[in-house]
């Protein structure tokens, strides 16, 4: 199976960058590049490819002890940028380091579970809004990002989502996020689920 560790947005948090991103949805060329569904926002921290079964309960073992170890910390969405033509994104600001820490964190976890971690390199906070199969000009988009800082929240924890690729065929069916295990930063009680 496919997983990555990851930080969710609250809810109030995804509504004022909905907001956002239906002002950028506006933009001339905004139907030619492959929107994120919303309920499939979140800040990668480690991505994990292909996981056998087998090696899931040690991995969520120690990403609970990386979550444990990490005390909660402020984060709010901020800016945004691109890579290339490729993927339009929204930033972070506040407490970047202890994200990346977390990061690192969660990325030493699965490598100690024994599984394959892509090369090592520096860890750069980006929540995916949008992608594009050719080249795009994601540059007005940046620049209307330019402004936008949401409401900071504290992050709560850490979650695990399995990624299902689309196996239909079906022009523009998307990979389905499933969080499969959830821990609390500093060993505190975990949020409840997320509705969706």
């Amino acid at each position: 199976m496919r997983l990555f560790a990851a930080v969710l947005p609250p809810e109030p948090v995804s509504e004022e960058l909905a907001q956002c991103v239906a002002e950028l949805r506006k933009l001339p060329g905004a139907g030619s590049v492959r929107w994120m569904a919303r309920e499939d926002w979140h800040f990668t921290l480690a991505f994990m490819a292909e996981v056998g079964e087998e090696a899931v309960p040690e991995l969520c073992e120690r990403l609970e002890r990386a979550a444990r170890r990490t005390r909660p910390f402020p984060l709010r969405l901020r800016g945004g940028g691109r890579f290339g033509g490729r993927a339009l994104w929204a930033g972070a600001g506040g407490a970047v380091a202890e994200l990346r820490i977390l990061a690192g964190r969660a990325d030493a976890a699965a490598r100690k579970a024994g599984l394959t971690m892509e090369e090592h390199r520096a860890y750069r906070p980006h929540l995916t809004l949008a992608r594009s199969r050719g080249e795009a000009d994601f540059r007005p988009y940046v620049e209307a990002l330019t402004a936008f800082e949401g409401t900071p929240w504290t992050v709560p924890e850490l979650s695990l989502i399995r990624s299902s690729l689309p196996t239909s065929g079906v022009p523009g069916e998307r990979p389905r996020y499933e969080v499969v295990g959830r821990w609390a930063l500093g060993g505190g009680a975990p949020a409840p689920e997320r509705a969706g």
